[in-house]
């Protein structure tokens, strides 16, 4: 995790570099709309997703230093490209497949260091007002190989809250202050000048509340040993002092033949709240978007 982190403090010149970069390929950028809230992916640079508003508040990180801004898709285990993220994954354009106000559909170009590609279909949730975003990954090499898929959205490290259920415990035990409230594990923002990372097996769902707003991720519960090696199904990555924190989950992790592909859905649900503390109401409301 060392070069992660030496990498995530480079330069600020090379951050502005990298800022202006991203606001060039403003063309490749496409807006979904659901009712107040908005998605907006790049699909030039990686198929992030670059914000996600209501109305005019913001809940994805703006910030500009490479790394840490947007929602993005990485394989797993980490452990099979360590760091900087696949290019091909992070970074690249994506191919754009099929295109409407509802639906985008891109894909990658094949990670010539790991053998796979990545698909991403965003598109509208039925009557809920979600955003739906469907990962797949396909084996393009000519052995099997074992991959589970990870999301990781890139939120604020203001003032807020991030909530979940767990199963068992939170791993490592003493670098985040977590409380048991109301069924659920709560994590408020802090300063730390530090980096950490735990892990957690949750319950299918994770969730931030910051800036007045409430950001739900609901995503298959896996079973114990389900996760890659080394991995679980919910994590959190907090960078030093009030900068960013990653959101991130993963899928289950499968042996695809050559050619066979895997896909994992993730239901992203954003709406306002004035609560900015622990409460049942907002785990009522969580159960109520996802069900």
């Amino acid at each position: 995790m060392m070069k992660r982190f030496c990498f995530i403090a480079l330069l600020t010149g090379f951050a502005l570099s990298a800022w202006a970069d991203r606001n060039e390929a403003e063309d490749g950028i496409v807006t979904l709309k659901s009712g107040h809230a908005a998605i907006a992916i790049d699909t030039q640079k990686g198929g992030k997703v670059l914000s996600l508003k209501y109305d005019d508040k913001e809940v994805i990180s703006q910030s500009r230093f490479p790394e840490s801004f947007g929602s993005t898709f990485w394989t797993s285990p980490q452990k099979e490209w360590n760091w900087p993220p696949v290019s091909e994954f992070d970074k690249q354009p994506y191919q754009v497949k099929e295109q409407s106000d509802k639906r985008l559909v891109i894909a990658s170009n094949p990670s010539q260091r790991l053998g796979m590609s990545v698909a991403k279909d965003f598109s509208l949730g039925k009557q809920d007002g979600s955003f739906v975003v469907t990962y797949s990954i396909k084996n393009e090499g000519s052995e099997a190989r074992s991959v589970a898929p990870w999301e990781i959205t890139r939120v604020p490290n203001a003032d807020g809250l991030i909530f979940f259920e767990v199963v068992d415990s939170i791993w490592p035990t003493g670098l985040m202050t977590f409380t048991e409230a109301n069924g659920a594990s709560w994590y408020a923002t802090d300063d730390a000048q530090q980096n950490r990372k735990i892990n957690a097996d949750g319950k299918g769902w994770l969730a931030f509340a910051g800036n007045g707003l409430l950001l739900v991720k609901a995503f298959d519960d896996l079973k114990a040993g389900e996760p890659a090696p080394g991995e679980a199904e919910i994590q959190v990555y907090v960078n030093r002092g009030k900068s960013f924190i990653e959101l991130e989950s993963q899928g289950a992790y499968k042996l695809l033949q050559p050619g066979e592909s895997l896909s994992w859905t993730v239901r992203w649900f954003l709406t306002p709240t004035a609560e900015t503390q622990p409460s049942a109401s907002l785990v009522k409301t969580v159960k109520k978007l996802i069900k």
